[in-house]
């Protein structure tokens, strides 16, 4: 009979060899449970931030379903994209390119509005700093993220900023556009348009067709932005 010597710490080290190997595959890990959770953790948290700025502050004004797509759109792709590389040493690098990149940006289609780039880059700025703060603490984050909530509620109160639109008309009396018939002018486009306006000033002059291009300053009746409101011709 022969006896072999029996080490429990050797043994017990071997199978743990082996159940790290059972879950790996040419070592990647094929399930990490910490892992997992993290990024359904805050995936679900960016995602609630970025859709309480679109659904309460951008879209109750504009009420364009094509770039609250957009933002939705960028903001999960933007996060899963620095989340799942956060282990490559480029993660500011890359973070500042993807602003630089889309900085740029001009649809071929049509020229994306100020408003709707501002909040383009405030829902990138925001799934950057969730998808890459993962050894900051989770009050830093979530008074990160609660900080741009308030400053975007503040903004867009009508509170503490009071909202001007603006309109582009193309005016035909152009004995009215000078500057000592300023309030003739005024008097005349608020009976033609029903506008509330206070401020009107002249731009193009045209005396072949005795035309102007006026820029009316009024009150909304409501707090819906209006798209075409500056623009001039088809």
């Amino acid at each position: 009979m022969i006896q072999s010597d029996y080490d429990p710490q050797i043994v017990a080290q071997h199978a743990q060899e082996l159940a790290e190997q059972g879950t790996s595959f040419m070592g990647i890990d094929v399930f990490d449970a910490t892992n997992l959770w993290m990024l359904l953790l805050r995936f679900s948290f960016n995602l609630l931030v970025c859709w309480s700025i679109i659904q309460f502050f951008y879209y109750r004004k504009s009420r364009r379903k094509d770039y609250y797509f957009t933002f939705m759109s960028f903001s999960a792709t933007i996060f899963l994209l620095l989340f799942l590389l956060q282990s490559i040493p480029m993660q500011i690098g890359f973070a500042l390119g993807l602003f630089a990149i889309f900085g740029m940006i001009r649809y071929r289609t049509e020229t994306v509005q100020i408003r709707e780039m501002t909040y383009l880059f405030v829902i990138i700025g925001i799934s950057v700093v969730n998808g890459l703060a993962m050894e900051v603490p989770y009050v830093s984050v979530i008074t990160a993220n609660l900080l741009f909530v308030l400053m975007i509620w503040l903004l867009e109160s009508n509170k503490f900023l009071k909202h001007t639109s603006t309109k582009i008309i193309l005016y035909e009396k152009i004995a009215l556009i000078k500057p000592e018939k300023y309030t003739e002018l005024v008097t005349d486009l608020k009976e033609r348009t029903g506008l509330d306006i206070h401020k009107v000033e002249v731009g193009h002059i045209d005396f072949l067709r005795d035309t102007a291009y006026l820029k009316v300053y009024y009150k909304a009746a409501s707090d819906e932005i209006n798209t075409i409101d500056t623009t001039t011709r088809f």
